[in-house]
């Protein structure tokens, strides 16, 4: 069994910066790559970033690219996803998830309760 906590979510005013950290419980975590999604009201869930079992070679969505930047350190189980220069259009609830560190939600075997982000114009 495996478990991912996010932490670090909530209100920021447009321009600002937010890190958000994922915790997780399942074994051999750097054997997986790392991503975060976010979802919100009434879309799906959409793709942030991942990164790969090294911390290397970290992707992003063309939405957050030059603006979100995603890091993980294996000794602590933990992958951050740092977000400066926050849009109102970033507000969403945030998720990390393990997996093969694909663009695609169906690729993921484990995912956080998720984290709300709110950016204030």
């Amino acid at each position: 069994q495996a478990q991912l906590v996010e932490s670090g979510g909530g209100l920021v005013q447009a321009g600002g910066s937010l890190r958000l950290s994922c915790v997780a419980s399942v074994r051999t975590f750097s054997s997986y790559a790392m991503g975060w999604f976010r979802q919100a009201p009434g879309k799906d869930r959409e793709f942030v970033g991942a990164v790969r079992w090294s911390g290397s070679f970290g992707y992003y969505a063309d939405s957050v690219k030059g603006r979100f930047t995603i890091s993980r350190d294996n000794a602590k189980n933990t992958v951050y996803l740092q977000m400066n220069s926050l849009k109102p259009e970033d507000t969403a609830v945030y998720y990390c998830a393990a997996g093969d560190g694909s663009s695609s939600v169906y690729r993921y075997a484990y995912w956080g309760q998720g984290t709300q982000v709110t950016v204030s114009s």
